[in-house]
């Protein structure tokens, strides 16, 4: 399935799943494809994970953080991994994947509230105005991907002002936000196993 970790990438011709639908290696095309529930549940995880570029223990701790609070436990997971800073940064589209909105955020590009913030798992408030430093706002990457900020959908609970470089978080995401056809339901049951 199509993570678009890649960014533009993935809408070409050059898309890995465009070109080989089918397991890597030598026998990749010959593999079974039954799963079993785990590994259906196992598969989900690891495609929530993969999305959001986390490594197990950051994607369990958020997972027990959703536990925690009141609300249905699978939204409330992929609510938190919406409201990271560099998953924002991605979705206003400073960024043409989450891997390199991390590395914007990473290298202290990006403000929060006209506060440096470098954490890619800073959790953005509504209200929070997210916009690159005054130094980096002359960077060739952040005036290419403001240009092609038209082409882009960014969703209904951010605004984007291409011309002032900024962005802000008007509410909080929503479960019908999330485009990515994730069904945290699995995720749920693989934890409470």
């Amino acid at each position: 399935m199509k993570l678009f970790l890649k960014g533009d990438r993935c809408f070409s011709d050059k898309c890995a799943i465009n070109k080989r639908n089918y397991a890597p290696g030598l026998h990749g095309q010959r593999r079974r494809t039954k799963l079993s529930e785990y590994g259906l549940q196992l598969r989900e995880k690891q495609k929530v994970k993969r999305s959001y570029g986390l490594l197990e223990s950051q994607f369990r701790s958020y997972f027990h953080k959703a536990a925690r609070t009141k609300g249905v436990t699978g939204a409330e997971l992929l609510i938190r991994l919406e409201r990271r800073l560099d998953n924002v940064v991605y979705r206003m589209g400073f960024a043409d994947s989450r891997t390199q909105a991390r590395q914007l955020v990473r290298h202290g590009h990006m403000r929060v509230n006209g506060r440096k913030v470098n954490i890619p798992s800073f959790l953005v408030k509504q209200g929070d105005v997210v916009a690159p430093r005054d130094k980096s706002r002359t960077l060739d990457l952040l005036r290419s991907n403001m240009e092609r900020l038209g082409q882009r959908q960014i969703p209904e609970w951010l605004h984007v002002e291409a011309a002032e470089m900024r962005g802000v978080v008007q509410t909080l995401p929503r479960r019908e936000d999330i485009t990515m056809p994730f069904q945290e339901q699995l995720i749920v049951e693989l934890y409470s196993k």
